[in-house]
Protein backbone atom coordinates (compact mmCIF):
# COMPACT_ATOMS: atom_id res chain seq x y z
CA UNK A 1 0.00 0.00 0.00
CA UNK A 2 2.65 2.46 0.25
CA UNK A 3 4.12 2.37 -3.05
CA UNK A 4 0.76 3.15 -4.42
CA UNK A 5 0.73 6.34 -2.24
CA UNK A 6 4.26 7.08 -3.62
CA UNK A 7 3.64 6.98 -7.24
CA UNK A 8 0.06 9.32 -6.51
CA UNK A 9 1.91 11.85 -4.61
CA UNK A 10 5.52 11.87 -7.15
CA UNK A 11 2.85 13.52 -10.09
CA UNK A 12 1.53 16.30 -8.07
CA UNK A 13 5.13 17.50 -7.04
CA UNK A 14 5.79 17.73 -10.56
CA UNK A 15 3.35 19.32 -11.65
CA UNK A 16 3.35 22.35 -8.56
CA UNK A 17 6.80 23.14 -9.09
CA UNK A 18 7.48 26.56 -7.42
CA UNK A 19 9.60 29.33 -9.01
CA UNK A 20 10.82 32.37 -8.19
CA UNK A 21 8.44 36.04 -8.46
CA UNK A 22 9.12 39.32 -7.09
CA UNK A 23 5.79 41.65 -5.74
CA UNK A 24 6.62 45.31 -6.32
CA UNK A 25 3.69 46.98 -4.73
CA UNK A 26 5.43 50.74 -5.47
CA UNK A 27 6.34 50.72 -2.05
CA UNK A 28 8.08 47.80 -1.45
CA UNK A 29 9.85 44.68 -3.13
CA UNK A 30 8.99 41.11 -1.62
CA UNK A 31 11.05 37.50 -2.85
CA UNK A 32 8.57 34.91 -2.82
CA UNK A 33 7.81 31.58 -4.31
CA UNK A 34 4.61 30.02 -6.31
CA UNK A 35 3.24 28.79 -9.43
CA UNK A 36 1.21 31.19 -10.98
CA UNK A 37 1.48 34.88 -11.34
CA UNK A 38 -1.93 35.65 -10.13
CA UNK A 39 -1.98 32.78 -7.41
CA UNK A 40 1.24 34.50 -5.73
CA UNK A 41 -0.82 38.35 -6.08
CA UNK A 42 -4.01 36.78 -4.48
CA UNK A 43 -1.70 34.98 -1.50
CA UNK A 44 -0.12 38.20 -1.12
CA UNK A 45 -3.01 40.20 -0.80
CA UNK A 46 -5.22 37.80 1.18
CA UNK A 47 -2.02 38.22 4.13
CA UNK A 48 -2.45 41.69 3.87
CA UNK A 49 -6.59 41.69 3.98
CA UNK A 50 -6.13 38.82 7.25
CA UNK A 51 -3.54 41.57 8.65
CA UNK A 52 -6.50 43.99 8.69
CA UNK A 53 -9.59 42.07 9.79
CA UNK A 54 -7.91 41.14 12.89
CA UNK A 55 -6.38 44.34 13.79
CA UNK A 56 -8.34 45.44 16.85
CA UNK A 57 -7.35 49.39 17.10
CA UNK A 58 -9.23 51.36 14.68
CA UNK A 59 -6.76 54.06 14.17
CA UNK A 60 -4.08 51.54 13.32
CA UNK A 61 -6.89 49.37 11.21
CA UNK A 62 -7.48 52.82 9.37
CA UNK A 63 -3.69 53.46 8.68
CA UNK A 64 -3.67 49.37 7.19
CA UNK A 65 -6.49 50.53 4.97
CA UNK A 66 -4.33 53.76 3.52
CA UNK A 67 -1.40 51.66 3.05
CA UNK A 68 -3.27 49.02 1.17
CA UNK A 69 -1.62 48.72 -2.62
CA UNK A 70 -3.85 49.66 -5.68
CA UNK A 71 -1.41 48.13 -7.84
CA UNK A 72 0.69 44.97 -7.43
CA UNK A 73 3.40 43.50 -10.32
CA UNK A 74 4.69 39.94 -10.49
CA UNK A 75 7.69 39.83 -11.58
CA UNK A 76 9.37 36.60 -12.99
CA UNK A 77 12.38 35.79 -14.88
CA UNK A 78 10.57 36.45 -18.25
CA UNK A 79 7.29 38.12 -18.13
CA UNK A 80 5.85 41.23 -15.34
CA UNK A 81 2.17 41.10 -15.17
CA UNK A 82 0.60 44.15 -13.57
CA UNK A 83 -2.80 43.87 -11.27
CA UNK A 84 -5.40 46.28 -10.75
CA UNK A 85 -6.35 45.82 -7.53
CA UNK A 86 -10.17 47.42 -5.87
CA UNK A 87 -10.28 47.47 -2.50
CA UNK A 88 -13.80 47.88 -1.06
CA UNK A 89 -14.47 48.15 2.66
CA UNK A 90 -17.59 46.17 2.63
CA UNK A 91 -18.04 44.07 0.22
CA UNK A 92 -21.00 44.52 -2.30
CA UNK A 93 -20.55 41.98 -5.57
CA UNK A 94 -20.09 38.81 -5.41
CA UNK A 95 -18.97 38.38 -1.71
CA UNK A 96 -21.39 40.82 -0.37
CA UNK A 97 -21.48 41.74 3.38
CA UNK A 98 -17.76 40.51 3.60
CA UNK A 99 -15.53 42.87 5.38
CA UNK A 100 -12.04 44.37 3.06
CA UNK A 101 -12.63 42.34 -0.72
CA UNK A 102 -10.70 43.20 -3.55
CA UNK A 103 -10.77 42.21 -6.78
CA UNK A 104 -8.03 41.69 -8.80
CA UNK A 105 -7.55 42.94 -12.99
CA UNK A 106 -4.72 42.11 -14.96
CA UNK A 107 -3.32 45.56 -16.61
CA UNK A 108 -3.42 44.97 -20.43
CA UNK A 109 0.21 46.00 -21.64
Amino acid sequence: MAESDKTTESPERKSSSKRNFTIDTGKEQIQVQGSDYQKVAVKYLMKRRRSLLFTKDPTKADKLWEDLPKQVKIIGAQLTKTYDVEWEKVGTKEFAGARYTFELEEKRA
